[in-house]
């Protein structure tokens, strides 16, 4: 059978390996990071040691309501904070499988397609956002959002 995989292994594992790279440089919590391709199965995970045993199921409601949604994980927060009902639908429609605060990032190619999504959980959920977001950008690849938070990003560096 001749099939065409857009989001490879390899390149899943780049960015994994990249995001927990990040992390220890930042001295962040114990990450777990989960990439999925664009029909939401998992490509690669890893978890790190002293990483809580729910990390991973929240990385993987992360980028999977970011796939499922086609936004990332914080505008999903962003767009729902002021409709309760719609979040708990979307809930229980995802069987639980929605976590929506940042840290869930769409993996686009070159050409704009999304090809999967990166959940990352373990800090806080902009410091999660922060690693998958650098994380995609270091495998070649464009993220979204494109950009970090740059209200959260201003006022993490200056703490620095």
């Amino acid at each position: 059978m001749k099939m065409v995989t857009t989001l490879s292994l390899s390149v899943a594992e780049i960015i994994v390996d990249e995001a927990l790279r990040i992390g220890r440089e930042l001295n962040l919590f114990p990450l777990s990071v989960v990439v999925l391709d664009a029909g939401g199965r998992i490509v690669s995970v890893k978890s790190e040691d002293g990483s809580g045993i729910m990390r991973f199921d929240v990385a993987l409601g992360k980028a999977w309501g970011a796939l499922g949604m086609g936004i990332s994980s914080r505008l999903i927060r962003d767009r729902l904070s002021n409709r309760p009902v719609f979040q708990t639908a979307l809930a229980a429609a995802a069987d639980g499988k929605l976590i929506p605060v940042p840290g869930g990032v769409l993996i686009e190619d070159g050409e704009g397609f999304t090809i999967g999504a990166v959940g990352i959980s373990g800090d806080t959920s902009e410091k999660d956002e922060y690693c998958a977001i650098l994380a995609i950008k270091k495998a070649g690849l464009k993220s979204e959002p494109a950009e970090i938070d740059p209200d959260w990003e201003r006022s993490y560096l200056s703490d620095k």
